[in-house]
């Protein structure tokens, strides 16, 4: 029988959120402190989790300590959410993390963008489907970074594997997101506007139909609030929201997005959840930006 995987789908089509991983004062990752601010993220209504993700610090995580974040989130989830492990680098590491994911009940993987510096179309498609081919039991949602792909690569990969079922779309640009996903096949995948909320009303209105964000780690009814709007087609009350996060997305987006994690540990950390540190090659804000970044938090009413 082949699957359908109606579960996965419709947990991409959602708030589809990254969690931070903090680090205690020696340096490690802080379990307790990471499996409490999961908790927050499942109480206040998320149902989508990726750990290992860029929010996440994903290239900065080691092989153990990626399959520690994996291992408890699915601990902390339980029955309360659908995760998509972050997974990448070479082959058959991206593979052997693919099934530790499986073996550990995770649903999905989502696939970095290959940091290769020579990567072919044709290249793109082959390092996806290996990984794909390893878990045909999962759904695999790849993460796509790279203006050039044509959608038809993205058709071809699904053809040879079933279990591509959705993708984090994260190309700055709104008219190339709705030319991809109609070459690609705009139906047959779910589509996950991968720029967060600052670009999900646009890219909702080319067809994606869930977004991620690092943003709900520190205030997840703003987040939902979002969805909420945009499912119903409400343009007006979702750019409410666009501008009582913009000035949060715009310091995460400064200078090529250098503090994108970082902004968000500020905030986490200015309401006493968990610690600043950051790991290179992001860097902690300097004593006088972390004001503004507490005073924003704060204004959303947590």
């Amino acid at each position: 029988m082949t699957a359908t995987f109606e579960t996965q789908r419709a947990a991409l089509a959602d708030v589809v959120a990254i969690p931070v991983t903090p680090f205690a004062e020696d340096g490690s990752v802080e379990r307790d402190t990471y499996r409490a601010l999961l908790r927050r993220l499942l109480d206040g209504g998320v149902t989508t989790l990726t750990p290992n993700g860029n929010t996440g610090e994903f290239y900065a995580l080691t092989p153990e300590e990626r399959q520690l974040v994996t291992e408890l989130t699915l601990q902390e989830a339980g029955e309360r959410a659908v995760i998509l492990v972050g997974v990448g680098h070479d082959v058959p590491t991206a593979v052997a993390s693919a099934r530790h994911a499986r073996e550990r009940g995770a649903a999905m993987v989502m696939v970095h963008q290959p940091v290769h510096p020579y990567v072919s179309q044709t290249g793109w498609v082959d390092y996806h489907r290996a990984i794909a081919e390893s878990v045909p039991e999962l759904g695999v949602v790849p993460y796509i970074r790279n203006a050039q792909l044509d959608g038809a690569r993205l058709a071809e990969l699904a053809d040879a594997c079933p279990n591509v079922i959705g993708v984090k779309y994260a190309v700055p640009d709104a008219a190339r997101f709705a030319g991809f996903a109609r070459d690609a096949g705009l139906e047959r995948f779910v589509w996950v506007a991968g720029l967060a909320e600052p670009y999900a009303p646009s890219y909702f209105s080319a067809g994606a139909t869930g977004f991620t964000s690092g943003l709900v780690n520190v205030a997840p009814a703003v987040s939902l609030n979002m969805l909420r709007a945009l499912r119903a087609g409400d343009h007006a009350a979702a750019m409410k929201v666009w501008e009582q996060i913009r000035r949060f997305e715009e310091l995460r987006a400064a200078d090529a997005s250098a503090n994108n994690v970082t902004v968000v540990k500020e905030a986490l950390a200015s309401l006493g959840l968990c610690r600043r540190e950051v790991r290179p090659p992001s860097r902690p804000l300097p004593e006088d930006e972390r004001a503004e970044i507490a005073g924003i938090a704060a204004g959303w009413s947590l």
